[in-house]
């Protein structure tokens, strides 16, 4: 499974979803958690590719099912995936501060501060009218563990269509798109705001390492910008912009997350 692959069979299946059911089957499928699941798939393969044991990723490869509920200084919640470490054991431990005060957390903070996290998040409908609310979501997860765990070390990929699918023909039973031109500057600049959180006494709502995948399903093979003179060239980025997409891109997320983990463990 590689990049490429995943968001090839997202497109199929959410083509096909549209021509035998509409936009509520499109909405359907999304929400069953099958095209997200093929991107967590591909992260994990690519953690194995860098040298990662693949005994160490929860959940384990090719399911979804066995995510670790990790405990931060707001709420415990469920990580997409996590990759547990070898030199130290999971250690039961009373919660005593804050909203958690009175839970219990299975793993303990030591044990915690050294996994590696990478969430998975999508918006693939209504970029611009529910972005507030989904920011505030991605640095709310990485404020809530880095201000329990400073040291652990956090990723995220969020992927966006360069081009939405069109509600209106959706309905219709047929394939249209509607251009996100503005949208996809606003993602860049916000996720760059996010990226290369290097000291660990600061910038608790940042990560280790964002992705910002932006896909053009509008071709039979869909593309991955990973370079700003495409976005550029093809009307999303002007040319004195200061959004960028080169730190962004999907082949720097897992050497960047794993040398920063080498770096603090």
């Amino acid at each position: 499974m590689n990049i490429n692959i995943a968001v090839q069979e997202i497109k199929n299946l959410l083509e096909k979803s549209i021509i035998e059911g509409g936009q509520q089957a499109k909405i359907n499928l999304i929400r069953s958690q099958r095209p997200i699941n093929l991107i967590h798939n591909t992260v994990k393969y690519e953690l194995v590719k860098n040298g990662v044991n693949p005994d160490n990723i929860k959940p384990p490869l090719d399911q979804s099912k066995g995510e670790l509920k990790l405990a931060g200084f707001m709420k415990q919640k469920n990580q997409d995936i996590c990759v547990i470490p070898e030199d130290i054991s999971p250690q039961k431990e009373e919660l005593d501060f804050g909203p958690l005060y009175g839970k219990r957390d299975k793993y303990g903070k030591d044990f915690t501060e050294k996994i590696l996290s990478i969430n998975v998040r999508s918006q693939l409908s209504s970029l611009a009218k529910n972005f507030d609310t989904l920011y505030e979501r991605t640095f709310a997860e990485s404020l809530n563990l880095h201000l329990r765990c400073p040291k652990m070390v956090l990723g995220e990929v969020y992927m966006i269509p360069a081009y939405e699918y069109d509600t209106k023909k959706a309905k219709k039973k047929e394939i249209g798109f509607v251009k996100s031109t503005s949208s996809v500057a606003k993602y860049l600049k916000s996720f760059q705001a996010i990226n290369n959180r290097r000291k660990t006494s600061k910038d608790e709502f940042k990560y280790e390492k964002v992705c910002l995948l932006v896909v053009d399903f509008t071709k039979e093979k869909p593309k991955i910008y990973d370079n700003d003179e495409e976005l550029i060239k093809d009307g999303f980025l002007s040319e004195n912009s200061s959004a960028s997409i080169e730190d962004l891109s999907f082949d720097k997320l897992i050497p960047s997350l794993l040398k920063e983990y080498e770096n603090r463990f």
